[in-house]
């Protein structure tokens, strides 16, 4: 089994920029967990990979969810007594409360102020806020604009629906050598927001566009889904076959400066944990690792006790941790195209290592096999350091019991797991291996 590549064939600063591009067109418009502007990312997305668009009909019991009404948005302001537009939704989609219903009226400034939503603290910003299952309408805004409301009475007008539709998700399949699969899961239900998640999206997609040039060991599926309910939405529709995931990511916020994250499956040990953790500590820069908890992202969901799935949560700077999160603020000046680069090399780095973690007999297990006779000091001797490619070759039959896999050998000896691979398929040319099934 020779090496699968897939790390060296791609530019990832050149990547980065069309990233950035995709985040770029995708920004204004104004996605919910159902709707138009979520059908119209999709569609985006479409011109870059040959996404499966799925829609499941309002009222569909999924588990314990049921799918909800779709929400759909054309206008939203609030004007003073002299007739002005003091908010607008075309201003910034953030402005109203995601899932508002229908309104058109004169209301009082004090009965108004129960409608909107502002951040003190940051009193620039624009807030995000939803209020998908509880029938609602509100205004965010930010609190300098809160303090300057002065007249008695302000005309209030969102013009949106709430009725019977879908729910919309897009599905990408690239079949691999075998039925199992790593799945990349990423949620598409924000409005204007480009770290959370614009970032996750277009790494996705560039993920999926280059991975569609290989012919991979595993199946890769691909999910663009609304946060939560679309997770579950998947799983219930897709029970049956959810044993054939035995990797998977959810990848969010990785568009920011912050260290790279990432949080472990359930599982705590899984082989996509160990992948990534490795790769995060080869890579010299500051990360931090984080333990499962059942809040977050969709990473819940495929963790639920009735599934535990092997699935980990891969981001920059997590949720609720950095002051731009779900306000204005998180827009294309936060998003920078190096970030996405380092990102999407990690990732591609991750996924090296699980199309190549295979487990290996040592042929001549009985002491060490004399290997100058074979040539084999003289076949790696080319390495710039040769000593270490000698360790490992004795690291790699020593511990090719059927029972250790490359990265194992790899976190064993320290040494690269590139190296080890490399190292190993020399050794199987020698006959001194043989893959285990």
């Amino acid at each position: 089994m020779h090496t699968i590549d897939i790390k060296s064939s791609i530019n990832v600063n050149d990547a980065s920029h069309k990233m950035y591009k995709l985040i770029s067109d995708l920004y204004p418009l104004c996605r919910s967990i159902t709707g138009n502007g979520l059908r119209e990312t999709l569609h985006t997305i479409q011109k870059e990979i040959s996404l499966y668009i799925h829609e499941i009909a309002t009222g569909t019991e999924v588990f314990d969810w049921t799918i909800p009404k779709e929400w759909n948005i054309k206008d939203a302001f609030i004007k003073n007594l002299q007739g002005e537009k003091i908010v607008s939704f075309h201003q910034s989609n953030l402005h109203v409360v995601n899932y508002s219903v229908n309104i058109n009226k004169k209301i009082g400034l004090q009965d108004l102020k129960a409608h909107l939503f502002t951040l003190p603290e940051q009193p620039n910003l624009i807030p995000y806020r939803t209020s998908y299952y509880k029938e609602n309408w509100g205004f965010c805004l930010s609190h300098n604009q809160l303090l300057e409301l002065k007249d008695e009475e302000y005309e209030v007008c969102i013009d949106s629906s709430l009725e019977n539709g879908h729910l919309t998700y897009g599905e990408y399949y690239i079949r691999g050598e075998k039925a199992d699969e790593v799945l990349i899961s990423c949620h598409i239900c924000h409005p204007s927001l480009c770290n959370d998640n614009l970032s996750g999206i277009a790494l996705a997609v560039f993920l999926a566009k280059h991975l569609s040039q290989f012919a991979p060991s595993y199946s890769y599926r691909f999910l663009f889904i609304p946060g939560t309910v679309g997770s579950i939405t998947w799983l219930a529709l897709n029970e049956a076959n959810v044993d054939k995931i035995k990797h998977g990511l959810v990848v969010t916020c990785v568009g920011d400066p912050g260290k790279s994250h990432y949080k472990k499956s359930r599982q705590g040990n899984a082989e996509i944990d160990k992948a990534v953790i490795h790769v995060l500590k080869s890579s010299g820069q500051d990360y931090e690792i984080m333990d499962f908890s059942p809040y977050g992202y969709d990473e819940r969901q495929f963790c639920s006790p009735g599934f535990n799935l092997p699935v980990g949560c891969f981001m920059r700077s997590p949720h609720g941790t950095y002051p731009q999160y779900h306000t204005s603020a998180d827009n294309l000046e936060l998003v920078q195209p190096q970030y996405l680069a380092d990102s999407l090399a990690k990732l591609l780095s991750v996924l090296q290592i699980i199309e190549n973690n295979k487990k290996y007999l040592n042929q001549n297990p009985k002491c060490e096999p004399q290997l100058g006779k074979r040539g084999l000091y003289s076949a790696i001797g080319g390495q710039t350091d040769t000593k270490k490619s000698e360790m490992a070759m004795l690291w790699i039959l020593n511990l090719s019991d059927g029972n250790h896999t490359l990265l194992d050998i790899s976190e064993k000896s320290g040494l690269e797991f590139d190296l080890i691979k490399k190292t190993a398929d020399t050794l199987l040319q020698f006959n001194l291996l043989k893959e285990t099934t």
